[in-house]
């Protein structure tokens, strides 16, 4: 049994019961010692037999986890033990810590049933050696049934262990998944902080860069070094342009209350397709997966539909989900020039596209998943990413 807080009570009756039968053992001989007789020989013998076996099997037991193992010598020694009482009435003491062994090894009814022979037994050998006494009747089935009532006691204890051990692996695993939500929260938050001091400091910085220089280069249009503000001025588009698209990046989606499939249908409506791409969704409006795993497939689908606006000059696009027992599947395919994915991902290094490829790849891996790129110049593109079903990293 695995460690619990009731295994101190355990152990304590463990010992407490091989303390019991080292006790009572040391009575029997004793006994033979003290009050000689012409079997106290072989009596100090058997018993000391009935000790070693006793001990062999307190090592085996602990040892090895095997229920005919342990049957196996409960027999012997009970066998050793009914010689031993045979030959001196007080090894009939020895029968209550063997009722909590049959208890233990043998079952609730078996061990009952155990229990209850060798009570008759001992009720037998007491009255051949002693005569018949009502104490020598009474006794024993008053050691019995105290034995029945601290065994099945023993094993409402240890069902209550189980189930307290079941019960705080649950909680373990409950807190876990609270910390990741708190996690991804805090994540989300500041993703979103972030998003708001791009917007209102370096974008709106760049968008009045780009409005002055615009209003200096229709002041003076034949003044010299016009082009190296019409230069600065599209350089500052397109890097407002680029500003944009991380504040869109970061800011946490809708899935709440759209879903993945949702979310991607509305981007293809408005955002995609003022860039003359059509993208075809194929995701259910709900579909049975964790909000850290939608998330993240909603910002590979973004980053995989911005290179197809940027670099393919594709016309169509497709977004696909498949699940199955054991897997997703998130595929984004498009009809554009394609390129060599052995060459880095088809961007040289450095350049946006690289990277993105290589930040949704250390997501996925993240994830726990795999992700694929199919190209080939001329042909197209299809960006695939594989995820366990479970969605857990």
């Amino acid at each position: 049994m695995a460690p619990t807080p009731l295994t101190p009570v355990f152990v304590g009756l463990r010992t407490g019961l091989h303390a019991l039968f080292v006790a009572l053992t040391a009575v029997v001989v004793a006994r033979a010692v003290l009050v000689p007789g012409p079997q106290s020989g072989t009596t100090v013998a058997l018993s000391l037999l009935v000790l070693a076996t006793y001990a062999l099997g307190a090592v085996l037991t602990r040892r090895h986890d095997d229920l005919v193992r342990g049957r196996a010598w409960l027999g012997v020694l009970t066998l050793e033990w009914a010689c031993l009482l045979w030959l001196s009435p007080d090894a009939a003491y020895l029968v209550f810590p063997l009722f909590f062994l049959y208890l233990h090894l043998l079952g609730r009814w078996w061990g009952s049933v155990a229990v209850g022979s060798t009570t008759v037994v001992v009720v037998v050998a007491l009255g051949v050696h002693g005569g018949w006494t009502v104490g020598g009747v009474v006794g024993p089935f008053v050691g019995a049934g105290v034995a029945l009532l601290i065994g099945s006691g023993y094993q409402a204890l240890a069902h209550e262990a189980v189930e307290r051990e079941a019960l705080m692996t649950e909680l373990l695993a409950t807190r876990g998944q609270l910390a990741a939500t708190e996690h991804e929260s805090g994540v989300l938050a500041e993703r979103a902080r972030l998003a708001r001091e791009i917007h209102d400091t370096l974008a709106q910085g760049l968008s009045s860069i780009q409005m002055l220089l615009h209003a200096a280069e229709r002041a003076d249009p034949g003044r010299p070094g016009l082009q190296h503000v019409r230069l600065a001025r599209e350089t500052a588009a397109a890097n407002l342009a680029d500003a944009r698209s991380l504040v869109q990046g970061l800011t946490p989606p809708d899935l709440d209350d759209h879903g993945l499939g949702g979310v991607l249908r509305r981007l293809a409506r408005t955002q995609w397709s003022a860039e003359d791409l059509e993208v075809t969704v194929d995701v259910p409006d709900s579909v049975s997966l964790p909000m850290h795993l939608q998330t993240a497939l909603l910002r590979i689908a973004q980053g995989a539909v911005a290179n197809v606006i940027q670099h393919a000059r594709a016309r169509t696009a497709t977004i696909t989900l498949e699940q199955d027992h054991e897997t997703t599947r998130f595929s984004v395919a498009d009809d554009g020039t394609g390129f060599d994915p052995s060459d880095g991902g088809g961007a040289r290094p450095g350049r946006s596209d690289s990277f993105g490829l290589q930040a949704a790849r250390e997501r996925v891996r993240q994830l726990g998943g795999a992700l694929t790129v199919d190209s080939a110049p001329g042909r197209g593109t299809v960006l695939t990413v594989t995820l366990p079903r479970e969605g857990e990293p």
